[in-house]
């Protein structure tokens, strides 16, 4: 008999078939509660359901609000514009907000496709915590790994994620905050820089990965090589002359990720650099053709010798680029991060993409959820929709055997972040 004809043979996936009725959020530890008969993970050997099923690590995300919202403040959380929608339109006619009135509504125990006010009135009523409590938990996460870059008291912090969640939770350094907040002290030059090394040093030792958003900040283009110790003083001349607003010097940049470099070595830790979608404030001038992490090809190939893994996050609409430094370069992984949940739909087209190039081991889930619970349900059912897809078309190519394909989404969905972060 011929190898192929041992390989399963999968019917078409049909379109999803809508909930008779509300499904209820699963317990801690429980499944995910958004999968159903007729959707994608039920057209694939068991032993793939299993995986797609299987607990996810979230190995990027933020924390999510706290408190009440309005539908104004609620409609700008659901979206990267910073704008409301224009006049007569909301940000529910989008493929997050369908998604949402979808997927959302029948955790909170309303029938899938609910009208907008119908659905942030249900939300309303159960409360944030409760409604936060059920959506974390939907999303079946097993650990979060938080960014509250954001800040701010009326997000949770990483440990409130975590108890709400039913997950465990660790901290991820977002370079550029605690950056921040040392150039607001009041500190000589040469203070702020030493300060600077010493506070990032200190929140490393309780985190499990670094970031930096450099990429809105001056752009990915940025000369990959250390600047010299005159440049890095003057720049922090410049910088303490007026530290309100975010740090936009790229020699401070260049010189804040090269500290971090070195502490990321020293602590065994990988280094998160946002790429892709999600834009910077319009004040800082900042094209998205500069998130493009081909444009940090150098800085990529100067730091393969430290060993520090590399993590690329968001990538879209670039994650082909991404793809590739993924394949070439050892030290270097890829995530798509929000662009499965904004996407909706389309997130089987993207990951497909990525599994067309990235090695299986480079390959991580997150949700970058922020700012509302449904960004992290979302971000997960997507994600399990969209590899379903993908790994179900390789099935019935005859390409990949159920083993083959069960062992991949377990390695994406979550070995290869307990890996890179020492989970």
């Amino acid at each position: 008999m011929d190898q192929n004809d041992t390989l399963p043979v999968l019917p078409p996936l049909p379109l999803p078939v809508p909930a008779a009725r509300p499904a209820p959020a699963p317990a801690a530890g429980g499944r995910p509660a958004c999968w159903e008969p007729g959707t994608p993970a039920a057209q694939v050997p068991d032993a793939v359901r299993d995986a797609l099923l299987a607990p996810l690590v979230d190995h990027h995300c933020h924390g999510v609000r706290r408190d009440d919202l309005t539908r104004a403040r609620f409609e700008l959380l659901i979206t990267e514009a910073a704008t409301p929608a224009p006049p007569g339109t909301t940000h529910f006619d989008t493929p997050v907000g369908t998604a949402i009135r979808r997927w959302c509504a029948p955790v909170l125990d309303l029938e899938p496709h609910v009208p907008a006010a119908v659905y942030l009135s249900r939300r309303a009523e159960l409360g944030a915590r409760e409604a936060n409590t059920r959506l974390l938990r939907a999303a079946g996460v097993v650990a979060f790994l938080v960014d509250p870059g954001h800040g701010g008291g009326d997000l949770l912090s990483a440990a409130e994620m975590g108890r709400l969640g039913g997950a465990a939770a660790d901290e991820i350094v977002r370079l550029e905050r605690v950056e921040q907040d040392v150039a607001r002290e009041g500190l000589t030059c040469v203070g702020y820089l030493e300060a600077l090394e010493d506070r990032l040093a200190a929140r490393a030792a309780r985190a499990v990965g670094l970031k930096t958003v450099l990429a809105h900040r001056c752009g990915l283009d940025f000369a990959p090589s250390r600047p010299s110790r005159g440049a890095v003083i003057a720049a922090a001349a410049r910088r303490l002359a007026g530290p309100g607003g975010p740090l936009t010097d790229p020699d401070l940049l260049r010189h804040l990720l090269w500290t971090a470099v070195d502490i990321a070595r020293e602590r065994g830790l990988p280094l998160q650099v946002h790429t892709g979608y999600g834009g910077p404030p319009s004040s800082l001038g900042i094209g998205p053709h500069r998130s493009d992490p081909a444009l940090m090809t150098g800085f990529l190939r100067a730091l393969r010798p430290t060993g520090v893994p590399v993590i690329l996050l968001r990538c879209y609409p670039y994650h082909r680029q991404a793809a590739y430094l993924a394949s070439v370069y050892p030290h270097v992984y890829v995530d798509v991060g929000l662009a499965p949940t904004s996407t909706a739909s389309g997130s089987a087209a993207i990951i497909g993409e990525l599994l067309e190039l990235v090695p299986y081991h480079k390959l991580m889930f997150s949700s970058d959820c922020r700012g509302v619970a449904e960004m992290c349900h979302l971000g997960a059912l997507y994600f399990r929709r969209g590899l379903a897809l993908a790994l179900a078309a390789r099935l019935r190519e005859g390409e990949w055997s159920a083993a083959d394909a069960a062992r991949v989404a377990h390695m994406i969905g979550s070995g290869n972040a307990r890996r890179v972060y020492r989970l």
